[in-house]
């Protein structure tokens, strides 16, 4: 006896239903962020210990480490795709610009090149203004927030492009043909057919460099920056107790990590449910 395609099709529709289901499943992982954060509450609730004080006293620096990290990772994946797509370029000077760029960058920690910006940058700036006799330039001072965040950006800029130029050739030629055969120019081609899957096969690591960014962002305490960190080395040196000191700033800097790698999952999860 014959079974209809109907009954096939019913069938398989179920069975992907069902295994569609089996994949939305609570991430575990959000047990160990509610887990940290519940240790801090904890803490910051033992009125015997000074870790409220801690948490009150570097509330300001959090705010400082999250809109540097922000600020600076929206302007690394423009700068990123731009140098990205430089190093993918046919002309020869804009492909030598950008891997010079990019092979010098990934050369120089990113201490020296944050200590370059807030203090050999503003200097350059002056000596120009007083080449060129302009005031404005002779009186240039260096905003260190400012500094902070075009050091983080040039530096995770040159690590972007290189994401981006991998996961665009990751997507086949085919698919650049296809397009161009149906009449886009290689601009529209890239915008709309090679550009969003190549964005969702680079997801993965652009969450990494995002991550990194955030923790990394504690280096720029180094150039005045008020963020957490610095805070933090302020605290102790007024109340001389490190370990509650650097075990609450740990736990801090834990918490906005492990958030952003949940939430960087469930974006993953949610573009692969998409395909």
């Amino acid at each position: 006896m014959e079974v209809p395609n109907d009954g096939l099709v019913q069938v398989a529709s179920l069975t992907d239903t069902q295994d569609g289901g089996k994949k939305r499943r609570f991430d575990k992982w959000w047990i160990l962020v509610f887990f940290v954060i519940f240790l801090i509450i904890y803490l910051a609730s033992t009125k015997s210990d000074p870790y409220w004080r801690i948490i009150l006293f570097v509330q300001d620096g959090i705010w400082v480490s999250i809109t540097t990290t922000i600020i600076s990772f929206l302007l690394v994946l423009v700068v990123g795709l731009i140098v990205g797509l430089g190093r993918l370029s046919k002309n020869r000077i804009i492909n030598g610009i950008s891997t010079v760029y990019v092979e010098v960058i990934r050369g120089i920690p990113l201490l020296v090149q944050l200590l370059f910006w807030y203090f050999a940058f503003p200097s350059v700036i002056q000596n120009i203004g007083k080449a060129l006799n302009i005031e404005a330039l002779k009186n240039y001072l260096a905003n260190p927030v400012g500094m902070a965040i075009l050091g983080l950006t040039f530096c995770y800029a040159a690590y972007m492009a290189e994401i981006y130029r991998a996961g665009i050739q990751s997507i086949p030629k085919g698919q650049m043909e296809a397009a161009r055969s149906l009449g886009m120019s290689h601009f529209q081609a890239m915008r709309y057919i090679i550009l969003p899957q190549a964005v969702r096969v680079i997801l993965p690591p652009v969450g990494n460099e995002f991550i990194s960014l955030l923790k990394d962002s504690s280096l720029v305490s180094v150039v005045a920056v008020a963020d957490m960190t610095r805070r933090g080395r302020e605290f102790m040196a007024a109340n001389f107790i490190p370990v509650e000191t650097w075990s609450m700033v740990a736990l801090l800097y834990l918490t906005m990590t492990l958030f952003s790698a949940r939430v960087v999952t469930f974006i993953e999860h949610k573009t692969r449910l998409e395909k």
